[in-house]
């Protein structure tokens, strides 16, 4: 899928960026990724954690920061390539590519996490608890999430007894139940163990 990206005016401020992820740990759907840079002359209030704010603040929040910001990128990384690469692997080439998409080119970059990609085109910090400590990564933690739930639930529509409107690929009781009884489908994760078990059974019988 292609990436999303918009800018608005810049301002002569230095353009710092926060980038996040969605989706790391579910055992289907893509992984997003997304970086914003915040105009700070249009503030967004209430950003944050995207995982602490209900269902429709973050869908208010994901239009006011695309009307707001001075610039976004959203990338996201389809199944194939994180089986290909592996989630870890996949996670940092998002990151990369979600800076290196933005229309206007970011100072320093704040990513939320441990760990930094290489490669990158600025400076950057690694955020630990990133999300809820500053509002650019906050804001692109709700794009990331924002973008990952709606494709999740356009996946729901093609493979129904799933359950992904519910559980959003993660690895639930109910998830686990679906998976052993119709197998995986072309939107699980083959690299991840419970899928893999799931897909060499049927195979082996």
């Amino acid at each position: 899928m292609m990436p999303r990206s918009s800018s608005a005016s810049p301002s002569d401020e230095p353009h710092v960026a926060g980038v996040d992820e969605a989706g790391r740990g579910p055992l289907a759907g893509p992984l997003v990724v997304a970086a914003v840079i915040l105009n700070p002359a249009r503030e967004i209030p209430g950003l944050g954690d995207s995982k602490a704010l209900s269902a429709k603040r973050r869908d208010a929040l994901f239009d006011l920061i695309q009307e707001r910001a001075l610039a976004f990128c959203v990338q996201v990384i389809d199944v194939e390539r994180i089986d290909a690469i592996n989630i870890f692997q996949a996670t940092m080439a998002g990151m990369r590519e979600s800076l290196c998409g933005l229309p206007i080119p970011a100072a320093l970059a704040r990513i939320d996490g441990n760990r930094l990609p290489p490669d990158l085109p600025c400076p950057a910090e690694a955020w630990v608890g990133g999300d809820a400590r500053d509002a650019a990564i906050g804001a692109a933690s709700i794009l990331a999430k924002v973008t990952r739930d709606r494709l999740l639930l356009a996946l729901d529509a093609r493979f129904p007894q799933y359950g992904f409107a519910r559980h959003k690929g993660y690895g639930t009781a109910e998830h686990l139940a679906a998976l052993r009884e119709h197998g995986p489908c072309p939107a699980h994760r083959r690299s991840f163990a419970p899928v893999r078990l799931c897909a060499e059974r049927d195979l082996f019988g």
